[in-house]
Protein backbone atom coordinates (compact mmCIF):
# COMPACT_ATOMS: atom_id res chain seq x y z
CA UNK A 1 0.00 0.00 0.00
CA UNK A 2 1.01 3.48 -0.67
CA UNK A 3 1.56 6.01 2.08
CA UNK A 4 -1.36 8.25 0.99
CA UNK A 5 -3.69 7.71 -1.15
CA UNK A 6 -6.95 10.54 -1.68
CA UNK A 7 -9.56 9.98 -3.84
CA UNK A 8 -10.65 13.94 -3.18
CA UNK A 9 -6.89 14.89 -4.29
CA UNK A 10 -5.38 12.44 -6.75
CA UNK A 11 -3.13 13.73 -9.78
CA UNK A 12 -4.31 16.94 -9.86
CA UNK A 13 -7.83 15.98 -9.88
CA UNK A 14 -10.99 15.60 -7.55
CA UNK A 15 -13.15 12.40 -7.86
CA UNK A 16 -15.46 13.03 -4.64
CA UNK A 17 -19.34 14.24 -5.40
CA UNK A 18 -20.70 17.57 -3.52
CA UNK A 19 -20.73 17.59 0.41
CA UNK A 20 -24.32 17.92 1.64
CA UNK A 21 -25.59 18.62 5.61
CA UNK A 22 -28.02 15.87 6.35
CA UNK A 23 -29.48 18.15 9.15
CA UNK A 24 -30.36 20.61 6.47
CA UNK A 25 -33.42 21.88 5.99
CA UNK A 26 -34.53 20.39 9.42
CA UNK A 27 -32.36 17.85 11.82
CA UNK A 28 -32.54 14.18 10.36
CA UNK A 29 -30.93 11.34 10.98
CA UNK A 30 -30.12 9.73 7.81
CA UNK A 31 -26.27 9.09 7.89
CA UNK A 32 -26.86 5.82 6.58
CA UNK A 33 -27.83 7.02 3.40
CA UNK A 34 -25.73 9.79 3.15
CA UNK A 35 -22.59 7.79 3.95
CA UNK A 36 -23.58 5.06 1.11
CA UNK A 37 -24.58 7.54 -1.52
CA UNK A 38 -21.72 9.26 -1.40
CA UNK A 39 -19.48 6.65 -1.64
CA UNK A 40 -21.46 5.21 -4.56
CA UNK A 41 -21.32 8.54 -6.60
CA UNK A 42 -17.47 8.70 -5.78
CA UNK A 43 -17.35 5.34 -7.32
CA UNK A 44 -19.66 6.49 -10.54
CA UNK A 45 -16.71 9.68 -11.30
CA UNK A 46 -13.81 7.61 -10.86
CA UNK A 47 -15.67 5.14 -13.57
CA UNK A 48 -16.47 8.10 -15.71
CA UNK A 49 -12.90 8.23 -16.67
CA UNK A 50 -13.29 5.65 -18.59
CA UNK A 51 -16.03 6.08 -20.85
CA UNK A 52 -15.37 8.14 -24.05
CA UNK A 53 -17.66 11.05 -25.86
CA UNK A 54 -19.46 14.15 -25.24
CA UNK A 55 -20.96 12.99 -22.31
CA UNK A 56 -18.72 11.51 -19.65
CA UNK A 57 -17.94 14.12 -17.41
CA UNK A 58 -21.08 15.41 -17.08
CA UNK A 59 -21.52 15.79 -12.81
CA UNK A 60 -23.40 12.93 -11.36
CA UNK A 61 -25.11 13.48 -8.34
CA UNK A 62 -27.38 10.34 -6.90
CA UNK A 63 -30.43 11.31 -4.82
CA UNK A 64 -30.44 10.47 -1.24
CA UNK A 65 -34.63 11.26 -0.75
CA UNK A 66 -35.08 8.66 -3.19
CA UNK A 67 -33.58 6.06 -0.48
CA UNK A 68 -35.89 7.87 2.14
CA UNK A 69 -38.47 7.65 0.41
CA UNK A 70 -38.06 4.23 -0.99
CA UNK A 71 -35.69 2.36 0.25
CA UNK A 72 -37.09 0.45 3.33
CA UNK A 73 -34.25 0.29 5.15
CA UNK A 74 -34.12 2.82 7.59
CA UNK A 75 -35.66 6.65 8.28
CA UNK A 76 -34.55 9.92 9.59
CA UNK A 77 -34.46 8.23 12.66
CA UNK A 78 -31.51 5.60 11.67
CA UNK A 79 -30.52 2.87 9.46
CA UNK A 80 -27.90 0.77 8.52
CA UNK A 81 -24.39 0.10 6.94
CA UNK A 82 -25.29 -2.30 4.51
CA UNK A 83 -29.34 -1.37 3.64
CA UNK A 84 -28.62 1.09 1.22
CA UNK A 85 -26.87 -1.24 -1.33
CA UNK A 86 -28.93 -4.23 -0.45
CA UNK A 87 -31.92 -2.27 -1.70
CA UNK A 88 -30.01 -0.51 -4.48
CA UNK A 89 -29.28 -3.79 -5.63
CA UNK A 90 -32.09 -5.43 -5.48
CA UNK A 91 -34.25 -3.26 -7.20
CA UNK A 92 -31.17 -2.76 -10.08
CA UNK A 93 -31.61 -6.19 -10.81
CA UNK A 94 -35.40 -6.87 -10.68
CA UNK A 95 -36.02 -3.47 -12.54
CA UNK A 96 -32.77 -2.26 -14.79
CA UNK A 97 -33.41 1.00 -12.99
CA UNK A 98 -31.73 2.44 -9.95
CA UNK A 99 -31.69 5.47 -8.00
CA UNK A 100 -32.24 9.01 -9.23
CA UNK A 101 -30.39 12.04 -9.96
CA UNK A 102 -30.75 14.61 -7.25
CA UNK A 103 -32.32 16.96 -9.66
CA UNK A 104 -35.33 15.24 -9.87
CA UNK A 105 -35.50 14.56 -6.25
CA UNK A 106 -33.30 16.74 -4.03
CA UNK A 107 -32.68 16.05 -0.57
CA UNK A 108 -35.38 17.51 2.02
CA UNK A 109 -34.28 15.70 4.71
CA UNK A 110 -37.66 14.34 5.85
CA UNK A 111 -39.01 10.67 5.71
CA UNK A 112 -42.52 9.02 6.28
CA UNK A 113 -42.72 9.43 10.29
CA UNK A 114 -40.93 12.24 10.59
CA UNK A 115 -42.96 15.29 12.51
CA UNK A 116 -39.88 17.92 12.33
CA UNK A 117 -40.06 21.04 10.20
CA UNK A 118 -42.48 20.97 7.29
CA UNK A 119 -42.30 16.74 6.66
CA UNK A 120 -45.35 16.40 8.49
CA UNK A 121 -47.20 18.90 5.83
CA UNK A 122 -46.07 17.02 2.80
CA UNK A 123 -46.25 12.78 1.31
CA UNK A 124 -43.36 10.70 1.62
CA UNK A 125 -44.56 8.08 0.54
CA UNK A 126 -42.78 5.48 -2.10
CA UNK A 127 -44.59 6.97 -5.45
CA UNK A 128 -43.66 7.62 -8.64
CA UNK A 129 -43.63 10.99 -8.36
CA UNK A 130 -41.53 10.93 -5.15
CA UNK A 131 -38.48 9.00 -7.30
CA UNK A 132 -38.35 11.44 -10.02
CA UNK A 133 -40.64 14.60 -10.60
CA UNK A 134 -40.59 17.80 -12.11
CA UNK A 135 -42.93 20.91 -12.32
CA UNK A 136 -44.36 22.90 -14.78
CA UNK A 137 -45.35 26.42 -13.38
CA UNK A 138 -47.59 28.16 -10.26
CA UNK A 139 -50.81 26.45 -9.87
CA UNK A 140 -53.53 26.39 -10.54
CA UNK A 141 -52.15 26.29 -14.33
CA UNK A 142 -49.60 24.50 -13.23
CA UNK A 143 -48.66 21.29 -11.83
CA UNK A 144 -46.01 18.65 -10.67
CA UNK A 145 -45.79 15.15 -12.40
CA UNK A 146 -43.60 12.16 -12.18
CA UNK A 147 -40.78 11.49 -14.73
CA UNK A 148 -41.78 8.07 -16.37
CA UNK A 149 -37.86 8.13 -17.67
CA UNK A 150 -35.50 9.96 -15.58
CA UNK A 151 -31.75 9.61 -15.09
CA UNK A 152 -30.58 7.11 -12.71
CA UNK A 153 -27.56 4.72 -12.00
CA UNK A 154 -27.58 0.85 -10.88
CA UNK A 155 -25.65 -1.16 -8.55
CA UNK A 156 -24.21 -4.45 -9.95
CA UNK A 157 -22.59 -5.85 -7.08
CA UNK A 158 -22.09 -5.27 -3.27
CA UNK A 159 -20.82 -6.53 0.01
CA UNK A 160 -19.00 -6.04 3.54
CA UNK A 161 -15.88 -5.59 4.57
CA UNK A 162 -13.64 -4.59 7.50
CA UNK A 163 -10.40 -4.37 8.95
CA UNK A 164 -7.74 -1.55 7.54
CA UNK A 165 -5.89 -4.48 5.35
CA UNK A 166 -8.91 -5.29 3.41
CA UNK A 167 -10.20 -1.46 3.42
CA UNK A 168 -7.08 0.06 2.09
CA UNK A 169 -7.40 -2.17 -0.97
CA UNK A 170 -11.02 -1.98 -1.38
CA UNK A 171 -10.26 1.84 -1.64
CA UNK A 172 -7.31 1.65 -3.58
CA UNK A 173 -8.58 -0.42 -6.35
CA UNK A 174 -12.49 0.43 -6.60
CA UNK A 175 -13.09 3.95 -4.53
CA UNK A 176 -14.30 5.10 -1.50
CA UNK A 177 -16.68 3.07 1.28
CA UNK A 178 -19.57 3.74 3.62
CA UNK A 179 -17.91 2.88 7.34
CA UNK A 180 -19.90 3.20 10.70
CA UNK A 181 -18.55 5.19 13.14
CA UNK A 182 -18.69 6.09 17.10
CA UNK A 183 -19.52 9.96 16.52
CA UNK A 184 -19.55 10.81 20.25
CA UNK A 185 -15.95 12.16 20.43
CA UNK A 186 -16.57 13.87 16.54
CA UNK A 187 -19.35 16.35 18.46
CA UNK A 188 -16.21 18.64 19.63
CA UNK A 189 -14.15 17.72 16.58
CA UNK A 190 -12.89 20.91 14.98
CA UNK A 191 -9.57 19.86 13.08
CA UNK A 192 -6.57 17.79 13.07
CA UNK A 193 -6.08 13.73 13.63
CA UNK A 194 -8.81 12.04 16.29
CA UNK A 195 -7.27 9.43 18.27
CA UNK A 196 -10.27 8.21 20.41
CA UNK A 197 -10.64 4.41 20.75
CA UNK A 198 -14.31 4.87 20.41
CA UNK A 199 -17.11 2.55 22.04
CA UNK A 200 -19.79 1.95 19.60
CA UNK A 201 -21.08 2.62 15.98
CA UNK A 202 -24.17 5.16 16.13
CA UNK A 203 -23.30 6.63 12.52
CA UNK A 204 -22.26 6.43 8.95
CA UNK A 205 -19.74 8.19 7.02
CA UNK A 206 -17.56 7.52 3.88
CA UNK A 207 -13.76 6.72 3.63
CA UNK A 208 -12.16 8.40 0.39
CA UNK A 209 -8.10 7.66 1.43
CA UNK A 210 -5.85 7.49 4.07
CA UNK A 211 -2.28 9.84 4.72
CA UNK A 212 0.54 9.45 7.19
CA UNK A 213 2.05 11.76 9.75
CA UNK A 214 4.72 11.96 11.65
CA UNK A 215 3.23 11.51 15.15
CA UNK A 216 0.09 9.56 14.69
CA UNK A 217 1.22 6.88 11.85
CA UNK A 218 -1.64 6.28 9.27
CA UNK A 219 -5.18 8.31 9.64
CA UNK A 220 -8.16 7.70 7.46
CA UNK A 221 -9.17 10.99 5.42
CA UNK A 222 -13.03 10.86 6.27
CA UNK A 223 -16.11 12.79 4.35
CA UNK A 224 -19.19 13.23 7.49
CA UNK A 225 -22.54 14.51 6.47
CA UNK A 226 -23.04 17.36 8.39
CA UNK A 227 -22.26 20.66 6.32
CA UNK A 228 -18.67 21.93 5.22
CA UNK A 229 -18.80 24.13 8.45
CA UNK A 230 -18.32 21.26 10.33
CA UNK A 231 -14.30 19.74 10.70
CA UNK A 232 -12.04 20.11 8.15
CA UNK A 233 -14.33 21.51 5.16
CA UNK A 234 -16.74 19.12 5.88
CA UNK A 235 -13.88 16.11 6.43
CA UNK A 236 -11.84 14.96 9.35
CA UNK A 237 -9.10 12.48 9.79
CA UNK A 238 -9.23 9.57 12.47
CA UNK A 239 -5.76 7.74 13.03
CA UNK A 240 -6.26 3.97 11.92
CA UNK A 241 -7.77 2.08 14.70
CA UNK A 242 -9.83 4.59 15.90
CA UNK A 243 -13.44 5.91 16.33
CA UNK A 244 -14.66 2.08 15.52
CA UNK A 245 -14.12 3.25 11.86
CA UNK A 246 -12.72 -0.68 10.88
CA UNK A 247 -15.55 -2.95 12.23
CA UNK A 248 -18.76 -2.81 9.51
CA UNK A 249 -17.75 -1.00 6.28
CA UNK A 250 -19.69 -1.27 2.79
CA UNK A 251 -18.88 -1.14 -0.80
CA UNK A 252 -20.92 -1.41 -4.15
CA UNK A 253 -19.66 -1.38 -7.60
CA UNK A 254 -21.62 1.21 -10.25
CA UNK A 255 -23.49 -0.78 -13.03
CA UNK A 256 -25.49 1.56 -15.00
CA UNK A 257 -25.66 5.09 -14.95
CA UNK A 258 -27.01 7.98 -17.57
CA UNK A 259 -25.22 9.99 -19.37
CA UNK A 260 -27.21 11.07 -21.52
CA UNK A 261 -31.08 11.44 -21.46
CA UNK A 262 -32.13 10.05 -24.99
CA UNK A 263 -29.97 7.93 -25.99
CA UNK A 264 -31.55 6.72 -28.74
CA UNK A 265 -31.15 6.48 -32.58
CA UNK A 266 -33.60 9.07 -34.58
CA UNK A 267 -36.09 6.25 -35.08
CA UNK A 268 -36.71 5.50 -31.25
CA UNK A 269 -34.28 2.59 -30.74
CA UNK A 270 -31.49 1.26 -28.95
CA UNK A 271 -32.59 3.15 -26.01
CA UNK A 272 -30.45 2.32 -23.01
CA UNK A 273 -28.04 4.19 -20.54
CA UNK A 274 -24.51 3.91 -20.76
CA UNK A 275 -22.70 0.96 -19.52
CA UNK A 276 -19.66 0.89 -17.10
CA UNK A 277 -17.49 -2.18 -17.44
CA UNK A 278 -16.69 -4.30 -14.02
CA UNK A 279 -13.51 -2.64 -12.33
CA UNK A 280 -11.00 -4.98 -12.53
CA UNK A 281 -9.83 -5.62 -8.55
CA UNK A 282 -5.86 -5.96 -8.89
Amino acid sequence: MPDSHNWCDLDGKTYCTKSLNQHIPQYCGSCWAHGSVSALGDRIKIAQDRIKGPHHRIEIDLSVQHILNCGDVGSCHGGSVDGPYQWLHGISSKTGTGIAYDTANPYMACSSESEQGFCPHADWTCKAENVARTCSTFPPAGFCAALNRYPNATVSDYGSISGAAAMQKEILNRGPISCGVDAVPLLKYTGGIATDAGSGVDHVISIVGWGTDEKEGKYWIVRNSWGQFWGEMGYFRAKFGSLMLEEQCSWAVPGTFTTENFPCYEDGSNCKDAVVEKPVVV
